[in-house]
């Protein structure tokens, strides 16, 4: 047996023609722990095959997939001063946002967008939990005001997807004044007398859980979506007592009343359009009834 031959030979061949596997070709599912192919896994919107769990999804993704031909087009959110506090801690507020930018492709935390549900017009805003964990800042605070202005200009309803772990601290109290002047942008939807639909999910707490997140006419969840202002670990070392199984879950506080509907997201697009047009008194929704909308069509809603 030739040592060189069989063994060093092959073995140094191996190094220079092994291929470089991409990480993100396989995806770890946070319940069952089932690899789920990237493929597989964007052809189910993000929940697991094997078990069901909602994972995480992009809100381009999400709009793509709720909006007629996923046609849309992004409405325009002010952008606020980058650093008004001045705020470090182990890094610098700038660089914060640097790294979140390079992560999720995206400017901020909520990405607004407009365009038709089941052939009625909507406006649509997602809050994305890779951003800053989807923190409540001076941009959420003018993304939200931005649509239910669109909304309030278009005379159509507004669907808000929720998905955030509470105020920034990095921004401090003007992030904290966020919860008011979103309570007020809401407002002026009623006034208009157009339909506020939230759709809460994982996970939805703090300052958001407080504002915007909890004031709309109906109140939808995806399934097993954390929704609370205090997380259930603090509540337990609060009072010291433990909380009753699947606590401040979606379906726990539906069967409480504190939710309307919690709906798989698979089922999202058609339950929405459903509720948006008996909400406008608009004759009911008929799937598959009408061809997607053109790119001309939306180009020319701008």
């Amino acid at each position: 047996m030739n040592w060189i031959s069989n063994y060093v030979r092959p073995k140094i061949n191996s190094l220079f023609n092994r291929r470089e596997i991409p990480e993100n070709l396989w995806v770890k599912c946070d319940s069952c722990g089932t690899m789920l192919f990237h493929r597989e896994l964007a052809d189910s919107l993000n929940v697991c095959t094997n078990c069901g769990h909602h994972l995480a999804i992009a809100p381009r993704d999400r709009f793509r997939a709720l909006f007629d031909g996923g046609v849309f087009v992004e409405v325009p959110v002010p952008m606020p001063p980058t650093d008004p506090l001045g705020f470090k801690d182990q890094k610098k507020y700038p660089d914060r946002l640097r790294e979140a930018r390079k992560k999720t492709g995206e400017e901020e935390a909520m990405l607004v967008a407009e365009g038709e549900i089941g052939r009625l017009r909507a406006v649509c805003a997602a809050q994305d939990f890779a951003f800053l964990g989807g923190s409540m800042g001076m941009h959420v605070g003018n993304a939200i005001v931005a649509a239910a202005e669109r909304a309030v200009e278009r005379g159509c309803p507004m669907v808000l997807f929720a998905a955030a772990g509470g105020a920034r601290m990095q921004e401090g109290i003007l992030s904290l004044m966020q919860m008011p002047r979103s309570t007020v942008a809401v407002e002026m939807l009623k006034e208009a007398r157009l339909p506020y639909v939230v759709v809460l999910t994982h996970p939805t707490t703090g300052g958001v859980t407080a504002s915007y997140a909890m004031l709309g006419d109906i109140q939808i969840a995806e399934p097993n979506s954390l929704i609370c202002f205090a997380g259930p670990r603090v509540i337990e070392q609060t009072i010291r007592e433990t909380l009753p199984e699947g606590f401040q879950r979606a379906e726990y506080l539906l069967e409480h009343g504190m939710l309307d509907r919690v709906v798989p997201r698979k089922d999202l697009r058609d339950e929405l359009a459903t509720i948006l047009r008996l909400l406008t008194n608009q004759p009911a929704y008929v799937r598959g009834d009408l061809p997607p909308p053109a790119e001309e069509a939306a180009q020319a809603a701008q």
